[in-house]
């Protein structure tokens, strides 16, 4: 299993949509590093689901339940997307603050490379995340 971190604006997409419709695809994604990394995306790989602009934290869990196939909202046929079912909330949300000030996550695409909407998670960095926000992983 990988894991993965996926950031959405909350006023276009928030958790608690997500939560409402259970499984949904993440669609309209334009960036080709985030979309090579929905293409390594298998079932059962899990990611944490991140609000973007203003909150900036870590808020849920979701599930990959389709791998990458064709983006419907892409015009051109060049970008894919990938469902996710929400699996469950954090305890406690973890902020990009908390997570820079952490020593051991400082080599986190989140923190090296903040803009990427869809990065991979290494084992540790999940471990470490998972723990600071109350979730077993």
């Amino acid at each position: 299993m990988a894991y993965w971190l996926i950031k959405s604006e909350p006023g276009t997409w928030s958790w608690d949509d997500q939560v409402k419709k259970g499984v949904e695809h993440w669609d309209g994604v334009r960036n080709y590093q985030a979309n090579n990394n929905m293409k390594a995306m298998k079932i059962g790989d899990k990611a944490f689901f991140y609000h973007s602009v203003n909150e900036k934290e870590i808020v849920g869990v979701v599930e990959v339940v389709r791998e990458h196939y064709p983006d419907h909202t892409d015009k051109k046929g060049k970008f894919g997307m990938v469902d996710f079912k929400a699996l469950a909330p954090v305890k406690t949300r973890v902020s990009l603050a908390e997570i820079k000030a952490d020593e051991r996550l400082k080599d986190m695409l989140l923190v090296r490379h903040s803009r990427l909407s869809v990065a991979p998670v290494t084992d540790g960095e999940w471990k470490i995340v998972c723990k600071k926000a109350g979730i077993n992983p």
